[in-house]
């Protein structure tokens, strides 16, 4: 009994035009892109909890304490969000002031 070997483009003709990728070809998010989805999302909560707070004010929308909830999220997400600035401002002060 012989067994025909069966080349990998007979079970899937396209398998071909498939691209390789290596682990080292594939290139990971960057900071910049880190900080700027950080960003993006804190400002989604503030634009949020603004809005919650427009429709509680008209009277409509959801109960006052969710929308207190979602202010004090709002809050605490921009307060991480300006420290990890000051942090950043901080630690590009120090590498500029280094001697070369």
């Amino acid at each position: 009994m012989s067994v025909d070997p069966v080349s990998l483009s007979a079970i899937l003709p396209a398998a071909e035009k498939l691209p390789s990728l290596a682990p080292a070809q594939q290139a990971a998010p960057g900071f910049a892109t880190w900080l700027t989805d950080g960003i993006n999302a804190v400002n989604g909560t503030l634009v949020k909890a603004d809005s919650e707070v427009r429709q509680v004010a008209l009277g409509t929308g959801p109960s006052l304490h969710d929308v207190m909830i979602h202010l004090e999220e709002a809050r605490l997400s921009f307060q991480l969000l300006a420290q990890v600035r000051n942090r950043l401002l901080d630690a590009y002060q120090e590498v500029m002031r280094m001697q070369v």
